[in-house]
């Protein structure tokens, strides 16, 4: 047994040092205070760039993949928007994953489940629907759609055109905790048990069933229709000036009990007026936005990013941004500041 040190605390050398540090590896051990400031530094490093997806650019190959493999069999004809500075690991944030899906007239994306949360926002093209534990949704442009963890969920199309729309998930997170389980369902789709609008009837019109009690962190309304969305924030114009850093920002809730609408991603939409040029504003959540109307710039740490509709701009957290509207502009983002919130870590600067 190695006899106690004796020697004064901090009079060995550096060589003594680095000695000892060289006989800790062989025991998976090493020092902290080598390591303590890039572990906790005084405030975050944004992980992965601030990146622009132009539409007008990603959609000719989002309608090429149909050319290539069918709904079927790709189980989900998806394009990965993968942050250039997150190369190989399928993420558009440190947290969140981020695709555009496409499905054909006539096509079936199959059912499944998983323990990841899952959003949806409509894009482009009108009819199709997806079906989420017994209900099917007829999706429109603008829409905001929930598919709650580990609830069986299958898309089709039964009208006209393409039908493309962002799919937002949680992937990293529930990997960080190695929860990642999913399940196929035995049939190209799950039954459907109840009529289409069920939940947005019982749980979305300022009303709830008597008795009703849930076990689910998740909004009972899976659809949010932009029709009802867009009337409520052009009347918020009405009513008061836009904030100076966010314009006029509303999130989607889970009319239960008010909080947001899924457990792990926060999702918001926003309008800013015709020229309105908000202030720099930086969060600790890592940020996805996608134009649903207009035009007008993003400036994020010093890059300027022109969009137009359905553009997708990712923020990394803790990177000051800013956004101007040269006409009125509606945009959609999702980010990980509900899970943030929950365990006490969100924090905002406004300049």
């Amino acid at each position: 047994m190695q006899s106690e040190t004796r020697a004064r605390p901090g009079t060995g050398s550096a060589q003594q040092r680095e000695a000892f540090y060289a006989r800790l590896e062989p025991h998976s051990m090493a020092p902290l205070w080598t390591r303590l400031k890039s572990l906790i530094p005084a405030a975050p490093t944004p992980v992965g760039v601030a990146h622009h997806w132009r539409y007008a650019d990603v959609r000719p190959y989002v309608l090429e993949a149909a050319q290539h493999i069918s709904a079927e069999e790709a189980e989900r004809r998806v394009l990965i928007l993968e942050n250039p500075g997150l190369r190989g690991s399928s993420q558009i944030t440190n947290s969140l994953y981020a695709g555009l899906q496409l499905i054909m007239p006539g096509e079936i994306a199959p059912a499944h489940r998983h323990t990841q949360s899952a959003l949806r926002l409509i894009v482009e093209g009108s009819g199709a629907y997806t079906a989420v534990e017994g209900e099917k949704t007829i999706m429109q442009p603008g829409d905001f759609v929930i598919t709650p963890s580990w609830t069986w969920h299958h898309h089709g199309h039964d009208a006209s055109g393409p039908m493309i729309w962002l799919d937002g998930l949680d992937i990293p997170i529930v990997a960080l905790f190695n929860s990642t389980f999913r399940d196929d369902h035995d049939s190209a789709t799950a039954d459907v048990t109840r009529p289409t609008g069920d939940a947005l009837a019982r749980y979305g019109s300022g009303l709830l069933p008597v008795g009703y009690t849930t076990s689910t962190l998740n909004s009972p309304v899976f659809n949010y229709p932009y029709a009802r969305t867009r009337e409520a924030l052009h009347a918020l114009t009405h009513g008061g000036d836009p904030d100076a850093h966010h314009g006029h920002l509303m999130r989607y809730v889970n009319p239960v009990d008010g909080g947001w609408a899924m457990p792990t991603m926060a999702t918001m939409v926003r309008l800013l007026p015709k020229g309105l040029a908000t202030r720099a504003y930086r969060s600790s959540d890592s940020a996805v936005f996608l134009v649903l109307e207009g035009r007008g710039r993003a400036e994020v740490a010093g890059q300027m990013f022109d969009l137009a509709p359905h553009d997708v701009v990712v923020v990394p957290g803790w990177m000051a941004y800013s956004l101007r509207a040269n006409e009125d502009l509606v945009l959609f983002s999702y980010s990980d500041r509900v899970a943030q919130e929950k365990l006490g870590f969100f924090r905002e600067q406004r300049f």
